[in-house]
């Protein structure tokens, strides 16, 4: 029976992420790229001006600060798919399939602005006083009542997509490797891991918020001071990975076979899971800022992609290219890795240090991703009702630290494709609308409106 699953999941994962959705997604992207006339990439530094919290109004509707709102997002982007989530496209791809992640990215960059505005143009409150946003909502709002079905499929989707699968199994198997635990042990790793989860996610939106916050800076510059302390070791190497990256980018050499569109389908699908864009998350998380400006949280949102994938997801690949693990190991995934961080850092100490970023990183997902969930569950119930969800949730965790990578992987990848199909669809139709906004928001910035 389990065997019939996995392989009903990794076949309908392989058709459903075939070209029809990449060109749905990167189609989607470069169609947001080109109509916004790259105006969002001009205000980068606005961006950042307002994530420092210079335009913060605390009398604003919303629930989080635009850092906390970010800070949740990102906890639940760079994660178990910037350490693990590399591996997996540089065994599946090869080097080449870090460029199509790029491309991706920067791409994402303008998705994640348009579906984040419209997340705050088109969210609603519930009668507890809670913000309620999202595809789903943006679609009813936005889209008008006609489009139901299309928000209540993508609530179904995430139902899945948000479950911790993924990360609950990588995390369980670094403990595994690293403590040379037998596999039995992995039961006990997710309960212990539920239970610590429980803590976080049963205080709500709020205390993800603020635990995300103090988490992310934290976990980010820890993670660049040990990449960079291994490239530092082999700088020799970083300049022939970076034309390794592009040479294979276009010839798909270390594919079997050489498929070329193999390895882009991998690049994009990796991006997928490390930023999200155009997945449909992140809008839930950005829609719930404090702010009267929909362009402001959409300039926030657009930091995203260049956060976990140009810059962490890259560094990843540099580590494992340079070290060239990837070719000398039969190793996937966080294993990968650790494999990658032991070869050049004194004994023991790569060991440690991946079990503190990996714990960090793992937990700031695992908290984030259950808020998701539950407003899925909420859209498609009541508002009230979605906290049942995080029951369900801690329950997966358990399940997830026992399953084989594989399954997690296709699972997970399945319910993302699934949920990209509203969310893209319904930010290509209204995209006019933010156009209209960011036209009279950049207007007023221009003229000091704000001050």
């Amino acid at each position: 029976m389990i065997k019939t699953l996995e392989t009903a999941i990794t076949s309908f994962s392989s058709w459903i992420w075939d070209w029809p959705l990449l060109i749905l997604l990167i189609g989607g992207g470069a169609f947001f790229l080109i109509y916004s006339k790259f105006t969002p990439f001009l205000y980068f530094r606005h961006a950042i001006q307002i994530l420092s919290g210079k335009y913060d109004n605390e009398k604003a509707p919303g629930q989080l600060s635009h850092f906390q709102a970010l800070s949740s997002a990102i906890a639940a982007t760079v994660g178990m798919g910037n350490i693990s989530g590399v591996a997996v496209a540089l065994v599946a791809g090869g080097p080449g399939a870090i460029f199509w992640m790029w491309i991706s990215a920067i791409i994402g960059m303008a998705t994640k602005f348009y579906t984040c505005t419209l997340a705050i143009m088109y969210r609603s409150e519930s009668k507890e006083g809670k913000t309620l946003s999202g595809p789903m909502y943006v679609i009813v709002e936005g889209l008008g009542r006609g489009w139901k079905p299309l928000a209540v499929f993508f609530a179904i989707a995430g139902l899945i997509g948000t479950l911790p699968a993924f990360t609950a199994n990588q995390l369980t198997q670094t403990l595994v490797d690293v403590l040379n635990w037998e596999d039995s042990a992995k039961l006990y790793i997710g309960i212990a891991l539920a239970i610590i989860a429980s803590f976080v996610i049963l205080g709500g939106i709020k205390r993800i918020g603020l635990v995300a916050s103090k988490l992310v800076p934290f976990m980010v510059v820890l993670y660049f001071i040990t990449v960079f302390t291994i490239l530092v070791l082999q700088i020799d190497k970083v300049p022939e990975m970076f034309v390794l990256i592009f040479s294979d980018a276009f010839s798909g050499e270390a594919v079997a076979g050489g498929a070329l569109g193999y390895l882009i389908k991998t690049g994009v699908k990796r991006a997928a899971f490390s930023n999200e864009a155009g997945i449909g998350t992140a809008p839930m998380m950005h829609g719930t800022a404090k702010t009267n400006e929909p362009i402001r949280e959409g300039l926030v949102a657009m930091i995203g992609p260049a956060i976990d994938t140009l810059l962490v997801c890259t560094l990843t690949a540099l580590a494992i290219l340079s070290t060239g693990v990837w070719q000398q190991s039969d190793d996937n995934g966080i294993s990968l890795t650790l494999a990658a961080f032991n070869s050049v850092l004194p004994y023991g100490i790569g060991d440690v240090i991946m079990i503190i970023m990996v714990l960090v990183f793992a937990f700031s997902t695992l908290f984030s991703f259950s808020y998701y969930g539950v407003t899925c569950l909420g859209f498609l119930t009541k508002p009230k009702f979605g906290k049942y969800y995080n029951y369900i949730y801690i329950l997966s965790i358990i399940v997830a630290a026992v399953v084989k990578i594989d399954f997690a992987i296709n699972l997970i990848d399945s319910a993302f494709a699934l949920m990209a199909i509203p969310t893209v669809i319904s930010g290509l139709l209204l995209a006019p609308k933010v156009n209209k906004q960011a036209k009279l928001y950049f207007e007023k910035l221009k003229t000091d409106s704000f001050k």
